[in-house]
């Protein structure tokens, strides 16, 4: 259990108009975001649901880095829009690692990093190489949605094993987690930070996962992908630094799209610290790689070699939603379930108490808020939404005026 206190602070006032900072990132520019301004951009998260609030994709609304549109805009122009090619491939690697050892102090080589579509892209790898088709794997739910359903086109049955919600934290249900590996399990989902709790692992929570694995003979596929969003008072550790048993466990994916806006540009990372893995992906996945766009590349290399700056001033926008969040999950939403999240963007909120059975349905329909259903999450969400508040500060407020006020009307609150 992290021993570490749990204290956000708001990094700004309640209706702050910052001036655009040096990095570029222009906080009254993004308070001034509508939600026909985010629907005329055209993604999926703000048409899909027509007239409503996107808060079910996890993506940030707050546009690009000028570094990363500069390096876009200057690729177009050299038309540098071809199959990805192997020196984009290292300068990507390099720059992963520069990440990784500047902001968790793992020091990796780049030797072992390969491209990626997306994480998703190596997790199906993980499952069709590693897991194998006719066995399981655990996925501590709630889950992120495909870590439930992709499985399941590989042949591979999965094992839910519900996160327990102690308090004012989650913890992993140890004891079914060893007694899934007990009966023939040999594969764990680990993500860190979690979508959709926001819990941050401790080093003790990684370390006892790692030695059930090492028992059991069982591998880990960690998703890395909320590493930077993690709130004051927790750190990321990534899983295969802890120790060179972890690190012989586990594939480790992760990329810079959720951090920096740019999940369209089909980029990623897998970090393959056992060998042997390394092997395999050259043998038999690395076909995979050439689905990486090399707009991608040029974006992802651009977001680790400069656009630092620029992801701060967004976490410390994203901050100071979180304390929105808060503010109102102990006030006027207090009857919900709530669990404070350590790190991501991403909220968790439980309307069983209320006796909302279809919370997702409900509040699109009579609050033209779209959120996740949790069902997708896994079977302990019934009941459950997921809420993306990476959006800007005033829709935010507006999504929590338009589900209190259908809440109120129906005499639900």
């Amino acid at each position: 259990m992290p021993t570490e206190s749990a204290t956000i602070t708001q990094t700004a006032p309640a209706t702050p108009h910052e001036p655009a900072s040096a990095s570029g990132f222009d906080a009254e520019a993004i308070d001034r975001t509508s939600a026909a301004d985010l629907a005329a951009i055209g993604g999926d998260k703000w048409t899909r649901y027509p007239g409503c609030i996107g808060a079910f994709i996890a993506e940030m609304d707050y546009g690009l880095a000028p570094c990363i549109q500069r390096a876009i805009d200057s690729a177009c122009d050299h038309c540098k829009l071809g199959y990805i090619p192997d020196p984009w491939k290292r300068r990507v690697a390099e720059a992963c690692a520069k990440w990784q050892r500047e902001h968790y102090g793992w020091d990796v080589s780049p030797d072992i990093i390969r491209p990626v579509p997306d994480v998703l892209e190596a997790y199906e790898i993980f499952l069709r190489e590693i897991v194998g088709a006719g066995n399981e794997v655990i996925v501590p739910t709630p889950a992120y949605m495909p870590f439930l359903s992709v499985p399941r086109l590989y042949n591979i049955d999965v094992i839910e094993v519900d996160m327990l919600a102690d308090g004012d934290e989650w913890t992993f249900d140890f004891d079914a987690i060893e007694q899934a590996f007990r009966n023939g399990c040999r594969a764990f989902v680990l993500c860190n930070p979690h979508n959709p709790i926001g819990k941050v692992l401790t080093v003790d929570e990684e370390r006892r996962i790692s030695d059930l694995a090492a028992k059991y003979g069982a591998r880990i596929f960690s998703d890395e992908i909320h590493a930077p969003f993690v709130f004051d008072g927790f750190r990321h550790v990534p899983f295969a630094t802890i120790s060179d048993q972890a690190a012989m466990q586990s594939m480790t994916a992760t990329s810079a799209s959720k951090s920096f806006n740019i999940p369209g540009t089909k980029c990623a990372q897998v970090l393959l610290t056992n060998p042997d893995d390394l092997a395999m992906w050259m043998d038999r996945a690395e076909w995979s790689e050439h689905q990486t766009a090399t707009i991608g590349a040029i974006a992802t290399t651009t977001a680790y070699n400069e656009g630092d700056p620029w992801f701060q001033d967004a976490l410390r926008y994203v901050k100071r939603n979180f304390a929105l969040v808060d503010e109102e999950m102990n006030g006027r939403f207090a009857e919900v379930g709530y669990v404070r999240p350590q790190g991501t963007y991403i909220a968790w909120l439980d309307f069983k108490p209320l006796g909302i059975e279809d919370p997702a349905a409900y509040f699109l329909d009579r609050a033209k808020v779209a959120l996740t259903d949790g069902r997708e999450c896994g079977k302990v969400g019934q009941g459950c939404v997921r809420m993306n508040f990476a959006m800007p500060y005033p829709l935010l407020r507006d999504c929590f005026d338009r589900m209190y006020t259908a809440m109120h009307e129906d005499g639900l609150l």
